[in-house]
C-alpha cells in the first residue's frame, strides 16, 4: 500500500495556527510504518519487520536512524495558541532553571526529559479540563451539518483546539530548550560583577545574550548539511528526551509495558531524590576508603583526601567513590555511544596519573599549592588580589609588581595545557578524517540526495527554511554585538570582536560535527581566552567578552544544532523550528539576566570565597575569571620562558598527535578487528584534562563509567529490545523525577527564592567536614 502523503508533489503548510497539515489525516496509519531502508516504490513494511528491528544492534548513527528512531509522521498540528503559550511560559522556566544550575557545586544541564514532562502535564490538563473546540465541532455538525461554524465554536477551537499532540508538545520543549541555550553566557557578567566589583547594565546583558545566542543559530543553520541532515550525526545525548516524547504520545499506559516502567521509574525517582538531594548527602559520595581513614590526621589526611575525596569541588580525585545521586548521573552518561565512553574512562585514567605525579612530582611548584583550585593563587596558596591588580578591569603594572605574579596550582596549568592540545587535534582531526566526507554531506545537499532517512522525508513532505533566513540572522545578530561593544564599557574594541566571530565562525564546524557523531564536544573557551589574551593583554573584562562572541557563540550552534535535529526526529516543519528557536533565544536573553542578578546579589560572599557549600558554588565563576585573569598575563605567564610556557604549546602538541595517528592509520588500518581510525585523539585528550577545568564532584566519575558501560556494552549488545525499548524511556524518567525534586528543592529550602533552610547536621549529612568523610588536615 503507497502513502498518498508520500506520493504527493505539493509541499504542506508550515507555518499555521491549527488545523493539520496534511488534507488526507488518513496517512497518518501509513507513516507509522514507513520505512525506506525496504522501500524502492514507496512501499510500506510490514509490521512484523518493524518488531524485528527491536533485536538489531545499535552501533552506528545509521542504526540508530533506521532502527532506533521511528520515521512515523502523523501530520498533527504545531503552531496552536495552546502551544505558543504553553512555550513561552516553560521557556521562561527553563532559563531560569538553567541559571540557577550555574551556580551549583556541580554544573549540570537540565535535561530535556524534564521539561517534556512538564508540559506533557500541563498540555494535557490543557486540553482535558477547558472546553475542547473540536468536541462542540462534532456536536454543531451532527445537528447542523456542513454549514459554517459560529464564532463561538470557532474561538473555542482556537484556545483549545483537541487532544495535546505530540508536535505541539515538542515545540514547547524546543522552544523552552533554546531560551536556556545560552544560560552559559552568564559566567561573564557574574564574574564581572563578583571578581571587580563592575555594575552591570541590563541593555548590556540581555543585548550581548540574544547577539551570542542568534549568532550561533544563524551558523547552525549554515551547516545544515553536515550538523543536521547527515545520517551520523545522531545527537546521542537527545535520544532519551526523543524516545520520551514518542513513547508518551504514542502508547497507552494499559496497553504499553514500556510506559508502564516510565511511570514506575518516575514515581520511584520522585520519592528517591529527596534523600541523597536532601536528607542523606552521603549517598552523592560514598567512599570506603575515606570511612576508613577518617581519624587520619596532618599530612596523611591530606594525601588521602586529596586521592579518595570528591564529595565537593576541587576535594581531590574521588578515586574508588561511588555517587547514588542520579541528578549528577543523568541519562547523558548512559546514552553516549560506546566508543565515547572507552575515550571517556581511559582519559579519566590518563587524568588520575597525571593530576598525581604533578602534585606529588611538584611540577610546576604545585606542592606550595593546594592540590585542586580554579582562582589565581598568591605563591603561599591564599587568594590572589584580582580586583587590585584589574581595576576597572584593567591591568594595573604597579599593582602587579606589588602584588607580585599570580600563581596556577599545577592540576589547573594541566587543565589548561590539555584543553589546548584538545582544540588542535580536534580541528586537525576533522580535517584529516572527516574533510572528504564533509564535502560529500554539502555536494549531495546542493544536489537534493541525502543519506538520512528522516532529512529525506522532512524534504518531500515540507518546506525548507530558506537559506537566506539564515544570513538575515548573522547580520542582525552581528549588528546587535556591535552596539554592545561600541556603546557599553566592557574593554573589548571592535576590531577584536570582530575576530571573536571570525574564531567562533572558523571552530563551529569542528566541534559541531564532533558533537553530532560522538554525544560530546571540545570545550573551546579556552584557546577563545587565549588569543584573547594574545591580542588585548591586560584585560581580563575584554579577554570574557572576546571568549563570549566565540566560544559561547560555538557552543549555541551546536546545542541549536542538536534541538534542529530533534525536530527532524520529531518531524516539526523546518520554518516553525526556525520561528520558535529565535523565539527562544530572544525570551531567554531577559529571563538570564534577571535571575543571575538575584543570585548573585543574594549570595555574593558565598560565590566569591572558597567552595561554596552544597547549596551553591561559585567554582564555575572561579575557573572563568582565572583563566580569562591569567590570559590577561599572558605576557608574564605563558610567553617562551615563563613558568606557564608549555600551556600555549598545547594546541601543537594535541595537533601533532592527530598527524601522527593519521600517517600510522595510513600503514595499519586495522588492528586485528579494531578500526584505528575509531580512534578520538581529541576526545581523550578532553577527558585526560577533564577532572580541573569542568568542576565537576569527582565522586560520581566511577559510577558515570559503570552505568554507561552497562547501557552502552552490555544492554546494546546482550539486551537489544531492552536497550530499544526502554533503557531511553527509564533514564529519561529518572532524568524527569530527579530534577523535579530539585527544582522544588531549589526554591524550597536551598535558598534561591529566598533564606535556605539547610536539612540538620548528622552522620549522613557532614556540614561541618567532607560529606563523604574524608578527613580534613586541620
Amino acid at each position: 500500500m503507497a502513502s498518498n502523503a508520500a506520493n504527493s508533489s505539493e509541499k504542506s503548510s508550515d507555518i499555521s495556527i491549527s488545523g493539520p497539515e496534511t488534507p488526507d489525516e488518513k496517512t497518518t496509519a501509513v507513516n507509522v510504518l514507513s520505512d525506506e531502508r525496504n522501500s524502492k516504490n514507496d512501499q510500506v513494511p510490514s509490521i512484523e519487520n518493524d518488531r524485528d528491528s527491536a533485536d538489531v544492534v545499535i552501533i552506528t548513527g545509521a542504526d540508530a536512524a533506521t532502527h532506533l528512531i521511528p520515521l512515523r509522521d502523523d501530520f498533527d498540528n504545531v503552531l496552536t495558541f495552546r502551544s505558543i503559550v504553553l512555550a513561552s511560559g516553560l521557556a521562561c522556566f527553563q532559563a531560569v532553571m538553567n541559571q540557577i544550575y550555574q551556580f551549583k557545586p556541580t554544573l549540570i544541564t537540565i535535561q530535556g526529559t524534564f521539561i517534556v514532562l512538564i508540559s506533557y502535564f500541563v498540555g494535557n490538563a490543557w486540553a482535558n479540563l477547558l472546553p475542547r473546540g473540536d468536541k462542540f465541532e462534532s456536536k454543531w455538525r451532527a445537528k447542523n451539518g456542513q454549514g459554517k461554524l459560529p464564532w463561538w465554536i470557532l474561538l473555542l477551537k482556537f484556545v483549545n483546539s483537541g487532544p495535546w499532540s505530540l508536535k505541539e508538545h515538542s515545540i514547547t520543549a524546543i522552544t523552552a530548550n533554546s531560551a536556556s541555550n545560552v544560560s552559559s553566557v552568564s559566567q561573564v557578567f557574574a564574574a564581572q560583577n563578583l571578581f571587580y566589583n563592575l555594575p552591570l547594565s541590563a541593555a548590556t546583558v540581555i543585548l550581548s545574550t540574544i547577539s551570542i545566542g542568534l549568532f550561533g543559530y544563524g551558523l547552525c543553520g549554515v551547516m545544515r548539511p553536515i550538523a543536521v541532515w547527515h545520517t551520523e550525526a545522531v545527537y546521542w545525548s537527545t535520544l532519551p528526551t526523543v524516545k520520551t516524547l514518542q513513547g508518551l504520545h504514542w502508547q497507552e499506559v494499559k496497553n504499553s509495558k514500556p510506559l508502564r516502567y516510565f511511570w514506575y521509574a518516575f514515581t520511584g525517582m520522585s520519592l528517591y531524590e529527596i534523600i541523597p538531594a536532601y536528607i542523606f548527602p552521603w549517598l552523592n559520595s560514598v567512599s570506603i576508603p575515606c570511612l576508613a581513614a577518617q581519624k587520619a590526621t596532618g599530612t596523611k589526611a591530606e594525601t588521602l583526601t586529596n586521592i579518595f575525596g570528591g564529595a565537593t569541588n576541587n576535594e581531590g580525585l574521588g578515586l574508588f567513590s561511588l555517587s547514588f545521586d542520579w541528578q549528577y548521573l543523568t541519562s547523558v552518561q548512559t546514552s553516549l555511544p560506546l566508543k565515547l565512553q572507552l575515550h571517556q574512562a581511559i582519559g579519566f585514567v590518563a587524568c588520575f596519573i597525571a593530576m598525581i605525579g604533578i602534585y606529588y612530582g611538584n611540577g610546576w611548584d604545585s606542592r606550595s599549592l593546594p592540590f585542586m583550585s580554579t582562582r589565581l593563587l598568591n605563591a603561599n596558596g591564599t587568594t590572589y588580589p584580582v580586583e587590585s591588580v584589574f581595576p576597572g578591569g584593567v591591568l594595573d603594572e604597579t599593582a602587579l609588581f606589588k602584588h607580585g605574579l599570580p600563581k596556577l596550582t599545577g592540576s589547573f596549568a594541566f587543565a589548561m595545557l590539555m584543553a589546548n592540545a584538545a582544540i588542535g587535534a580536534l580541528i586537525v582531526h576533522c580535517v584529516l578524517f572527516w574533510g572528504k566526507d564533509i564535502i560529500r554531506a554539502y555536494q549531495s545537499a546542493k544536489e537534493g540526495r541525502f543519506d538520512d532517512r528522516h532529512h529525506e522525508h522532512m524534504a518531500k513532505h515540507y518546506k525548507e527554511t530558506p537559506w537566506w533566513w539564515y544570513i538575515v540572522v548573522l547580520v542582525g545578530s552581528f549588528v546587535l554585538g556591535l552596539i554592545v561593544v561600541l556603546k557599553e564599557n566592557i574593554t573589548l574594541p571592535a576590531w577584536a570582536y570582530l575576530v571573536s566571530l571570525i574564531v567562533g565562525i572558523i571552530i563551529a564546524p569542528f566541534s559541531t560535527i564532533l558533537y553530532s557523531r560522538y554525544g560530546n564536544g571540545i570545550a573551546t573557551n579556552n584557546i577563545s581566552k587565549m588569543l584573547a589574551g594574545l591580542m588585548l593583554p591586560g584585560r581580563p573584562i575584554g579577554n570574557m567578552y572576546f571568549a563570549a562572541w566565540s566560544h559561547n557563540v560555538i557552543s549555541n550552534c551546536v546545542n541549536l544544532s542538536n534541538d534542529l535535529k530533534m525536530g527532524e526526529y520529531l518531524k516539526i516543519p523546518p520554518r516553525i523550528m526556525f520561528l520558535t528557536q529565535m523565539y527562544g533565544t530572544i525570551i531567554g536573553g531577559f529571563i538570564n539576566y534577571a535571575v543571575m542578578i538575584s543570585i548573585v546579589t543574594s549570595n555574593r560572599e558565598l560565590l566569591v570565597d572558597g567552595n561554596g557549600d552544597s547549596s551553591w558554588s561559585g567554582t564555575s565563576s572561579q575557573a572563568f575569571n582565572t583563566n580569562a585573569a591569567s590570559w590577561a598575563l599572558s605576557p608574564y605567564l605563558y610567553k617562551i620562558g615563563k613558568q606557564y610556557e608549555m600551556v600555549p604549546v598545547g594546541v601543537a602538541l594535541g595537533a601533532g598527535a592527530v598527524i601522527f595517528h593519521r600517517i600510522f592509520y595510513q600503514f595499519f588500518p586495522k588492528i586485528g578487528r579494531f578500526d584505528i581510525s575509531e580512534i578520538n585523539i581529541a576526545q581523550f585528550i578532553q577527558f585526560a584534562g577533564y577532572i580541573p577545568y569542568n568542576q565537576s564532584q569527582t565522586c560520581v566519575l566511577l559510577t558515570w563509567t559503570i552505568a554507561g558501560f552497562y547501557v552502552q556494552y552490555y544492554l546494546r549488545n546482550y539486551k537489544p529490545r531492552v536497550f530499544k525499548d526502554y533503557s531511553y524511556l527509564i533514564t529519561g524518567a529518572f532524568d524527569g523525577a530527579s530534577l523535579t525534586v530539585l527544582f522544588i528543592l531549589s526554591f524550597a529550602v536551598f535558598g534561591a527564592g529566598g533564606k535556605p533552610h539547610p536539612f540538620p547536621s548528622w552522620w549522613g549529612n557532614n556540614v561541618n567536614g567532607n560529606y563523604d568523610w574524608c578527613p580534613t588536615s586541620d
